[in-house]
């Protein structure tokens, strides 16, 4: 109700809605608390802005764009009688009051869509820690912007049920400014999100073998377990906590699993391959793909849980990130090997595979261990990207699987050098590029990588017509086709290099709807993996520990 209203007319509704005097009178429970935004216009306009007490700062949003939201984290749950805007000029026509037990699951307690700006002091009755104000009409031509979100109501005491810091959907780390996400409300495509979450673990995610493991089945990969199957079960996992009241102890699972089979070569990564028995196996060596996930997974973990638990996250976190510089960085290059069976004066020295060049992984390492040569790492890494487009790929933007000759002048295999015929070309193995540089290029706004995703979507686009069904299963790196079929693997990743592009919203939302429409396949793992990962990142829920 605003504040335009007389206060007659106020106090009717408050009895109207059954709101007692004590209900009327709880304390204010939101000034100085935590608060997160879906995005921020600009420096100066930070979410913590609107819960200071100070009516001459605000909480701005990105300009521009419907679905905005500002949260704020009580701390414990609340019985929340009272919710006060103080909108700036840029107020909301539609918005909805929300609260969740967990950052995850949201109930409305108000929703209007005729918002007239001003002050909203809104009689609501609900429960929870969180307090959302989610935006979804603008008002203005601009974005949403308030001087005091102000929340009432009285503390139970009864700490978060998850103990989860970054729970799924809390969206604690606003993407880069510009940056676009499949229509309709946040908490559909969270809903949308879970789904799918809850059919790939059902899939995928087993106990085999006993010892406390857990795993993820690789039914379509050359053995029952590999290390990709579970760097992608460890960053999965953490980051749906909050929505999987199981998360941690499947995570400890697979921790448990990563420690107990240990790569001979270095005992700090993970063996690659493993058998239906559970045994290592083709000398038992590691994979740097899995190993970056599994790293960056520890990391998400430390975040979500704090490493004072069973496991020392952080700590094992940090010996796997300098396993992988020791052992799957060629020091010469700066660039990823293929394992860490590689070494100097072999044929695969100076080989690397162009979807394990995980930039936002090597920020997330540069933050963990404090080394600046994780910042020289990723430098080499977009550079070597800038010039593949450059010199191979010019109207494309495509990677191929592998690239070889990187000491010198790095470039395409003309054959197969490692899997197949088609090592040089746009295939199994790159299909995941444009996820993986998206990835980064919404997260950091980077411009090197900014760049690079933005050529593959132009391509992309036009290319198929805007169709995601005429996506085919690899191409030459002029963009020739080179087999039919479709797969997840391969339109799916295309969705986050969509959402670095403000005018592509509506291939955007043929690429989701694509996925929706996909189910899953109990017998690949690789492409409902790969889509999954691709639908948190273009709904806002990917974050860099």
């Amino acid at each position: 109700m605003s504040s335009r209203l007389m206060v007659g007319a106020l106090a009717l509704a408050l009895l109207a809605a059954g709101t007692t005097s004590a209900s009327a009178a709880d304390p204010l429970v939101s000034r100085g608390k935590t608060t997160t935004a879906s995005s921020v216009e600009a420096s100066g306009y930070e979410p913590d802005k609107a819960v200071d007490g100070n009516t001459g700062t605000r909480w701005a949003s990105a300009l521009g764009t419907a679905q905005e939201w500002i949260r704020v984290d009580l701390g414990s749950a609340h019985s929340v009688s009272r919710v006060r805007l103080n909108w700036e000029a840029a107020y909301a026509r539609a918005y909805r009051v929300q609260t969740s037990p967990d950052g995850g699951a949201w109930t409305d307690v108000f929703t209007t869509s005729s918002g007239d700006g001003g002050v909203d002091d809104l009689t609501v009755s609900g429960n929870g820690r969180y307090v959302r104000v989610l935006g979804t009409t603008r008002g203005t031509e601009w974005g949403y912007s308030l001087w005091e979100l102000e929340v009432y109501g009285v503390g139970d005491g009864t700490p978060p049920p998850t103990g989860v810091a970054v729970p799924f959907g809390s969206r604690q780390q606003p993407y880069a400014a510009g940056m676009s996400r499949p229509s309709g409300s946040t908490s559909t495509l969270d809903a949308q999100v879970v789904d799918y979450y809850q059919r790939w673990k059902s899939a995928f995610v087993r106990q085999n073998c006993g010892n406390g493991w857990y795993q993820v089945i690789s039914p379509d990969a050359d053995h029952p377990y590999v290390a990709e199957a579970q760097g992608y079960g460890m960053v999965v996992v953490a980051t749906m906590a909050g929505a999987d009241p199981d998360a941690r102890k499947i995570f400890d699972g697979l921790v448990k699993w990563k420690i107990d089979h240990p790569s001979s070569i270095n005992r700090d990564l993970l063996a690659a391959e493993q058998d239906v028995n559970c045994r290592s196996v083709n000398g038992g060596d590691g994979a740097t793909d899995g190993d970056m996930d599994v790293a960056y997974g520890l990391l998400l973990a430390d975040r979500q849980w704090g490493s004072a638990g069973t496991y020392n996250y952080k700590q094992l976190a940090i010996r796997h990130i300098n396993a992988i510089k020791a052992s799957e960085v060629n020091p010469q290059t700066n660039l990823l090997k293929l394992g860490d069976w590689s070494s100097a004066g072999d044929q695969y020295y100076y080989l690397s595979r162009s979807s394990d060049w995980m930039v936002d992984h090597f920020r997330a390492f540069r933050k963990a261990t404090g080394d600046g040569a994780w910042d020289t790492i990723r430098g080499a890494h977009q550079n070597v990207i800038a010039q593949l487009q450059q010199n191979y790929s010019p109207g494309t933007g495509l990677l191929p699987d592998f690239v070889e000759n990187t000491n010198s002048s790095a470039r395409p295999p003309a054959g197969q050098v490692l899997e197949s015929v088609n090592d040089g070309k746009y295939y199994w193995n790159a299909c995941r590029v444009p996820w993986r540089i998206g990835a980064d290029a919404v997260t950091s706004g980077d411009s090197q990588s900014l760049a690079a995703a933005r050529k593959l979507n132009t391509w992309v686009k036009g290319k198929t017509g805007g169709n995601p069904d005429n996506i085919a299963m690899g191409y030459q790196l002029n963009g020739t086709q080179i087999s039919g079929g479709s797969a997840a693997a391969f339109f799916a990743p295309f969705a986050v290099v969509a959402a670095t592009d403000p005018g592509s919203q509506v291939w955007l939302d043929a690429l989701w709807n694509k996925m929706l429409q996909t189910p899953i396949d109990g017998g690949s793992y690789f492409s409902a993996s790969i889509q999954l990962q691709v639908m948190i990142t273009v709904t806002g829920n990917h974050w860099v520990p």
